[in-house]
């Protein structure tokens, strides 16, 4: 990997030819005229572009094409010859005129750059919080997206898949907590310079950097206070073609189950609360439901140029068949960098990403498991289990308790839906090199996401059947035009450094929708393309959206004798979506930092290779809203008179609606010891959110369920800690990395001091206050009834309305001692974010065999299983886990489990919150590298196998089906948070796969 980055920064920087002013200046002695060759001393390869400067003067040349250069000298100069990523060489001039310079290689400078925003510097000029990624971790195994990868591989950074191990699931991505409440809290995602874009394959990825902290980010203005990341794709290099082939298949299958009653045991529990005649079946639905799932994975680069053109071209394959029929992700994607040199002060370059998605999806975590709306998994732990697939006249059987549903092999079967997205995003640069101090870079990015996603239900299911067939669909077209232009001032003395970025950027986005269904449909034979069969046309809906965003920005960040840095940025935003006096904000940050290893006092000190303090303060904002939400509109509705449409207000106006913004103060200490083989980042941040864009509740009278307004106040505060060491060198290597992140959320101010809001499934009626917002607590606390177990023959039974006061019912606490049960005896419960984070990787190498563990780590959440409220509240409407055996009968008192009882309506209380802890084997691969001497004579220049499984173990009291999951988390990331409600169940596979490089 060190050989990769040498390579392709010698490359890179042998375009950018820096043209040094000639001025004159008086010298000592005749001058003559010197001539010679730069050359690296690795390869003895000429170097293009090397500066070679007379000491104490700015007279100076670069070299040419073929590393040659001629420069007028004294015989008393000294000439001064570098070029970054090698040592500066002083040579006297003397007597000669010929001088030919090797220039060695610096390993260290390759090594310690870092890449920020609009630019790299060297990490030992870095004084924000940056966490870097290596691409052989992001693409440790066969991933959907880059985001998977990522997971528990920096500190600060949280992810969490959206739906378990649903194919093409999306994951959410919280850096240094939810700094949001209704507006995203996801983090700025940049490829390639290219801001908001889509990450490509990970395969592609060459380096990821994650912005932390407000020093780092503020050069990003309103869209860097919820992080940012950064994301180098591969490159060429001069010389031969390589061609490298990557190939994988993985086997999937469920990492879990639920226990479930049998057949017969389910008619006898049905039998408690009402008269039940066994089906006479016992279908075990998760055998019907589940099957062996699989990863095809296959990556083709190509890569190579000459000294003047690089290119870079990737194709890749990706086809996930789901554990669950009809479920599976296809995504094809090709990715291809081209840079060239077009004079000795010109570059320019293109890079274009482009893909098609491809998600087959069963129905899961519906937001209703009503009649006739359960999906798969919500059927397959309720549906009857004394009941076979088909009934005596081979059609789908339905429930026969509680509400009607298809049993889940229908709903597995017949329930189409399909979404397509593909995508296109490009973006090209120029830039000049005027002199060695002065560049100017300007980019254009395009960006197309075109989406369609159909839906049908086939008259072969509840739903379907009531509409005689019901079809949809869903088109949308997403287009991004965006513009970078920044000059970069780079000085360098002996004692001060100098990188000065001033720059305007210009981004418009638009988007197109439009949506349409039919239903009463003629056959189910055309499902969604043919709505014009349909019988009744149901209302289509269309609309454009249209969003711009203008920026200046500046940031200088200087060294001072390679020991005190400091860095000031400064960006000034403007934002179509917020009222019209209030559209543009003033987004600074400072930061400094002390390299305390490189003070005299700490040189006889040698087992230190690094010793530096950072601190930085900084401002950031958020204007992540849907467009037009400071005006008033209005919304078509039914009118009262048939065939004719009505108009209501949809919004009210909000003159003063604005920026969100985000106040940061991280302290840093960065530690290496014994010459690097140990070292440590550690990191305390405390982040303040106010005028949250916040969406407030208005009262009835007003017509309208609330507003979008500036109020409130959101602080997350935490410290992070990323420590490696090198334990063993030599024939056996060890390597150990452990990142450790905690995280505290707290609301600080509200409008109302509390609000109520529901993350339940609507048919479980458990209203909207199920979690809160309320002062001094976190985000999204579970509210609810304090559950004391169940109610014994003699006791004091607490009246209440709808309450259970008989033995074997419910009991719960009266918290206000009134001697009654209501509303007012609920509390918080319960709290959905986690304690903190962790993360082990343990690399191992002998030869050519490697072994790489990697453990994750979440602790001190907790999570509403709403599907087990729904299986144990035993109120007869569907099947029940086996904790149903142990419920209070005449016979069995010992016990917390109620009793059978048909009327008890479900209940938001602490039974059903649990301690979603877990601590997950996430990966675990064993590879082989075969030596030169054999890839030789097999003709290939490189040949890899390896193994390697996924979530092989979890570690978790949480008694789902996996502890890592979200409902109802993709309208409101940030508060609907740790609610489970018929989730498709995490995946384990094993990997097998082969790369080659020729």
């Amino acid at each position: 990997m060190k050989n990769l980055f040498l390579r392709i920064r010698y490359f890179s920087f042998s375009f950018c030819l820096l043209m040094y002013m000639n001025t004159a200046f008086a010298q000592t002695g005749e001058k003559k005229v010197i001539t010679g060759t730069i050359t690296s001393e690795e390869d003895g390869m000429g170097f293009p572009g090397a500066s070679i400067v007379i000491e104490g003067t700015s007279n100076g040349v670069v070299s040419r094409m073929d590393g040659g250069y001629t420069i007028e000298a004294t015989s008393n100069d000294v000439l001064v010859v570098s070029f970054i990523g090698f040592q500066t060489q002083k040579i006297p001039v003397g007597t000669r005129s010929v001088i030919d310079i090797a220039l060695p290689i610096e390993v260290e400078s390759l090594e310690e750059v870092v890449v920020v925003g609009y630019g790299a510097v060297r990490k030992s000029d870095v004084s924000g919080s940056v966490a870097s990624v290596k691409s052989e971790d992001l693409a440790a195994f066969p991933v959907s997206s880059a985001v998977e990868g990522l997971q528990g591989r920096a500190p600060g950074v949280q992810i969490q898949s959206a739906n378990g191990g649903q194919p093409g699931s999306g994951f959410n991505i919280k850096v240094r907590g939810g700094t949001s409440i209704n507006a995203s809290s996801n983090p700025l995602i940049v490829v390639d310079g290219f801001v908001g874009a889509e990450m490509p394959p990970a395969e592609d990825i060459a380096s990821m950097e994650i912005l932390k902290d407000a020093s780092s980010t503020a050069i990003y203005g309103s869209r860097g206070a919820n992080g940012v990341i950064l994301i180098s794709t591969k490159t060429g290099e001069s010389g031969k073609v390589k061609v490298d082939i990557n190939t994988s298949y993985t086997t999937q299958q469920a990492s879990n189950r639920l226990d479930l009653l049998d057949g017969q045991q389910f008619a006898s529990y049905i039998n408690d609360i009402q008269a039940y005649e066994y089906g006479g079946a016992n279908t075990n639905w998760q055998d019907e439901v589940y099957q062996n799932g699989g990863i095809s994975n296959t990556q083709v680069s190509i890569s190579g140029g000459s000294e003047n053109v690089k290119y870079y071209v990737s194709g890749t394959y990706f086809d996930q068949k789901g554990i669950i029929n009809n479920s599976g992700f296809k995504r094809y994607s090709v990715n291809s960098n081209v840079n060239a040199k077009l004079n000795n002060w010109i570059k320019a370059g293109v890079s274009v990403y482009t893909r098609r998605g491809t998600t087959n999806g069963v129905r899961t975590q519906e937001n209703t498991g009503g009649s006739g709306s359960a999906g798969v998994i919500g059927s397959m732990v309720r549906f009857n289990p004394d009941l076979g697939i088909y009934d005596e006249n081979g059609v789908y059987t339905i429930s026969t308790v509680g509400d009607d549903i298809d049993n889940p092999v229908a709903m597995m079967n017949e329930y189409q839906r399909e979404r397509v997205v593909d995508r296109l995003q490009s973006n090209s640069y120029f830039d000049f090199a005027f002199t060695n101090w002065l560049s100017f870079k300007t980019t254009l990015g395009l960006g197309v996401t075109n989406s369609r996603e159909g839906e049908y239900w086939p008259t072969t299911l509840l739903k379907g059947d009531n509409a005689k067939g019901l079809a949809g669909i869903d088109n949308s077209k997403a287009s991004t035009f965006l513009t970078e232009n920044y000059f970069t001032i780079k000085k360098e003395t002996d004692n001060h450094r100098l990188n000065w970025v001033n720059g305007y950027s210009y981004q418009k986005d638009s988007r197109e929708t439009m949506t349409a269904s039919a239903q009463n449909m003629i056959s189910n034979s055309s499902s969604w393309w043919a709505l014009q069969q349909g019988g009744i046309t149901n209302p289509s809906s269309s609309a454009l959206t249209e969003a711009s965003l203008m920026s200046f920005y500046s940031r200088a960040n200087y060294t001072l004798k390679n020991r005190y840095v400091f860095t000031v940025t400064a960006r000034y935003d403007g934002a179509s979506n917020f009222a019209e006096n209030h559209k543009w904000a003033f987004f600074p940050s400072a930061a400094v930092a002390w390299d305390i290893n490189n003070e005299s006092f700490m040189q006889d000190l040698d087992k230190f290779s690094e010793f530096k303090l950072r601190a930085s303060y900084g401002i950031s904002g958020n204007q992540a809203i849907d467009p037009y939400q400071s005006l008033a509109r209005l919304d078509a509705t039914y009118s009262i008179d048939p065939g004719q449409n009505a108009l209501k207000i949809g919004n009210f106006a909000s003159p003063d609606l604005t920026w969100e913004t985000t106040s940061q103060v991280d302290v840093g200490l960065d530690v290496g010891i014994f010459n690097g083989r140990l070292t440590l980042s550690a990191d305390y941040y405390d982040k303040n959110t106010s005028d949250l864009l916040f969406f407030r509740q208005l009262p009835t009278v007003a017509g309208l369920k609330g507003q979008l307004q500036n109020v409130g106040e959101v602080n997350n505060s935490g410290f992070e800690i990323m420590l490696r060491t090198n334990n063993f060198v030599g024939d056996f290597e060890w390597d150990t990395e452990f990142v450790f992140s905690r995280n505290r959320n707290e609301v600080l101010s509200l409008p109302d001091s509390t609000e109520f809001y529901g993350n339940s499934p609507e048919h479980m009626l458990l209203g909207d206050d199920t979690q809160l917002l309320v002062e001094g607590q976190p985000v999204g606390v579970f509210y609810g009834y304090r559950y004391l177990g169940v109610y014994q023959e003699g006791d004091d039974f607490v009246p209440g309305s709808g309450f259970e006061t008989e033995a074997g019912g419910e009991r719960f606490a009266d918290l206000n001692g009134d001697g009654e049960l209501t509303a007012e005896d609920r509390e918080i419960i319960g709290d959905p974010n986690p304690d903190f984070t962790w993360s082990l990787n343990n690399s191992f190498r002998y030869k050519n065999f490697d072994l790489n563990i990697f453990i994750q780590g979440v602790h001190g959440q907790d999570m509403i299983s709403y599907t087990h409220m729904e299986l144990e509240t035993l109120s007869g409407k569907g099947n029940s886990t086996t904790n149903a055996l142990n419920r209070w009968t005449p016979n069995n008192t010992n016990t917390d489990v109620p009793k059978a009882n048909g009327s008890r309506p479900y209940r938001m209380s602490d039974r059903f919150i649990y301690d979603a802890s877990f601590i997950r084997l996430k990966n675990i691969a064993l590879g082989y590298n075969f030596p030169k001497t054999l890839t030789s004579k097999m003709k290939v220049r490189s040949l890899r196998v390896y193994a390697s499984a996924q979530n092989l173990l979890t570690f978790t009291d949480y008694p789902g089906l996996d502890p890592e999951v979200g409902y109802g988390s993709g309208s409101n990331t940030n508060r609907n948070l740790g609610a489970d409600y018929a989730s498709y169940p995490n995946v384990k596979g094993y990997t097998f796969g082969i790369n080659v490089g020729l």
